[in-house]
């Protein structure tokens, strides 16, 4: 039997949009010749709708389009999955199709209820063993612990998370034996490194259960957050039969394999095991997609970015480069402009902040901007899409000028330069006058500092609005953590691509960008101590002086909250890790993360969505929760 899984790029509810995916997919299989497809999980609705799961018409919704799918179903077998809502319950769901008509619905039995997920939220587990019936317009089927038949093959389910639990629970267990194939239709989150973990578990199901294993996974940036890489793995009883290239920009990506299911299994062999993961690679095609997908789907025209020339400003940048190079490379161009919904002459958009608004306007495509050399397709793809403004100061450098201004031009990016010191005079102006005495950097350091950056925020928001554009905010996951960031200034934006990243990662990243992907204007920033530059240049300000060695921020993070360890047990791990710090030294480090942590809460609330590029991250919307007011661990803190 020739069989296939499909990763597709869907929308939450946007159900002309997800119907049009699963459409081609499954012409694509019946062109390839496929007998059984298996389609991503919750692919009808989408997966990240969130509370619209709790609601009745919207699993009614979705049941009501499913009957659409049934007469593209002559002549195959699909999987397709969608919330199914009985007794006020919500159900995840893979409805089997085939010949126009619906087998039945298998239901999740175990739900993800860690990091990104809340589906415990949602959605009730399916009892092991258990069925039942579900009714819509008259026709009746059976849904619960099910398995089924195709042309003498025999199959059942296990769907994403239901793989990820031990051996003697899961349904695999209670499969073999029974069938010839599993199905895993899933909603996997990208993470760096995670594919390695994902291959070793479906190469192990097959093996452990002597099966075929067929998963496929969604893909691309679905509803903001979160990605999909859009694996389709096949694997039979150890050995690999297909797995796809990652993170791909197509709407639809199909794999299959032809199987025979009549012949012994082959034997039992050790699962070859992956290449090391290349963490930059990774990200940057994850983040190429992650930038696409927000921008085409929140109907933007295009990025402006405050470009400082500092490291995390300059990865942004470069994070526009790279989703045109990878989007061009594997779309073609045409296509490309196309899909990204930013190049007719003009068109009806979106005037949003953000991914909202519902202002509509007539809006002209941007004129072509005569360049002292010729600009390669890319880089008028990439003038078209990404605006750059460096908002100096008197405490600005050179250094970070000239970084900003040779990479702008070399990406092809529209680049502008003004200075906003008569704003901030303006302001501390009006302060003073109202207090009557001078503000001062020895008695308003932080104040000082702080309104610099906010005063960069309504020139660089106007700029976005009247080119109907996404406002990238440019911080990283060791700053979200510190606070180290002024509200309503550089945290003022649309989307915040590497605040999952922190910050080592993001210096590691721009030198490989640099090495390995050949933006030479990049040497600049890599020479660069990471600086606010928002106090008086002669202070010689840098981050790491502000707060702490980069490397040592992360570790404390990390002990602390992926770890969940007390400040006594961080600072343990600490002083038997070798650091180079002597005790003390690690007591203030400890207690400034922690105390800097407690009070910075409101901020890391008022983030601009974020990418979930790691393993984990700090947005409360994504991974981790954490009370706006606390006790701040003083306890803890004195107990050091």
């Amino acid at each position: 039997m020739r069989i296939a899984g499909a990763a597709l790029n869907q929308i939450p509810i946007d159900w002309e949009n997800n119907l049009r995916n699963i459409r081609t997919a499954i012409e694509l299989a019946k062109e390839s010749g496929v007998e059984l497809l298996c389609l991503p999980e919750l692919c009808l609705s989408g997966y990240g709708c969130e509370d619209l799961f709790l609601s009745n018409w919207m699993p009614e919704a979705a049941l009501a389009h499913l009957q659409q799918v049934r007469a593209w179903t002559q002549g195959i077998c699909v999987v397709v999955g969608l919330p199914v809502r009985l007794n006020h319950r919500t159900y995840n769901t893979a409805a089997v199709l085939r010949d126009g008509e619906i087998l039945g619905f298998a239901a999740k039995q175990f739900l993800a209820n860690d990091g990104v997920h809340y589906e415990t939220r949602f959605f009730v587990p399916w009892l092991a063993g258990e069925t039942t019936t579900v009714t819509c317009d008259g026709e009746t089927w059976p849904l619960g612990d099910l398995t089924f038949e195709h042309k003498g093959v025999r199959f059942g389910f296990e769907i994403c998370e239901d793989a990820w639990r031990p051996n003697n629970v899961r349904p695999a267990c209670r499969l073999m034996g029974k069938v010839d194939l599993i199905v895993n239709p899933s909603a996997s989150h990208f993470a760096m490194s995670k594919t390695d973990v994902r291959y070793q578990l479906v190469m192990k199901a097959s093996r452990t259960f002597n099966c075929t294993y067929l998963y496929a996974n969604l893909l691309g940036n679905e509803s903001g957050r979160i990605i999909f890489d859009g694996e389709i793995l096949v694997a039979r009883n150890g050995h690999l039969l297909v797995r796809n290239q990652l993170l791909s920009f197509k709407e639809v990506d199909l794999e299959s394999i032809d199987v025979d299911f009549a012949t012994e299994l082959a034997p039992a062999v050790d699962i070859v095991p992956l290449p090391a993961p290349d963490e930059y690679k990774e990200l940057n095609q994850a983040m190429s997609l992650g930038l696409f997908d927000y921008l085409r789907k929140a109907r933007s025209r295009g990025f402006v970015l405050s470009l400082s020339g500092g490291a995390d400003s300059c990865f942004c940048a470069v994070g526009v480069a790279e989703m045109v190079r990878l989007g061009v490379e594997e779309l073609g161009l045409e296509l490309f402009k196309q899909r990204s919904g930013c190049f007719p002459n003009t068109e009806t958009v979106v005037k949003q902040e953000g991914a909202g608004g519902k202002a509509e306007q007539q809006v002209e495509a941007a004129p072509a901007t005569t360049a002292a050399s010729p600009l390669t397709d890319n880089q008028q793809l990439v003038r078209q899409l990404l605006t750059c403004a460096y908002q100096g100061t008197v405490n600005s450098s050179d250094d970070t000028f000239n970084s900003a201004k040779e990479l702008a031009d070399s990406l092809g990016a529209r680049f502008h330069n003004w200075t906003i010191d008569e704003e901030v005079t303006g302001y501390v102006g009006k302060i003073q006058g109202a207090l009557e005495r001078e503000l001062t950097w020895k008695t308003d350091d932080l104040a000082l500092q702080n309104i610099q950056a906010r005063v960069r925020a309504p020139a660089i928001w106007l700029l976005a609005n009247v080119q109907n554009c996404l406002l990238i905010t440019t911080s990283n996951r060791s700053e979200a953590s510190v606070g180290y960031c002024t509200m309503d200034g550089d945290t003022a934006g649309s989307i915040s691509p590497i605040a999952g990243v922190d910050k080592d990662f993001v210096k590691k990243w721009l030198r490989w960008a640099e090495a390995e992907l050949g933006y030479a204007a990049l040497r600049h920033v890599n020479a660069l101590q990471p600086t606010a530059e928002l106090r008086p240049l002669e202070d010689k300000q840098t981050d790491e002086r502000d707060l702490m060695p980069y490397t040592l921020l992360n570790r404390i993070e990390r002990l602390a909250f992926y770890d969940r360890l007390s400040p006594k047990q961080v600072l343990a791990m600490l002083e038997g890790e070798g650091t180079g710090f002597d005790e003390e030294q690690l007591k203030t480090y400890v207690r400034r993360f922690y105390s800097l942590w407690s009070r910075n809460q409101w901020k890391r609330e008022r983030y601009a969505p974020s990418f979930h590029l790691d393993d984990y991250n700090v947005d409360p919307r994504s991974w981790l929760r954490f009370p706006i007011l606390s006790g701040g661990f003083s306890e803890e803190l004195a107990g050091l």
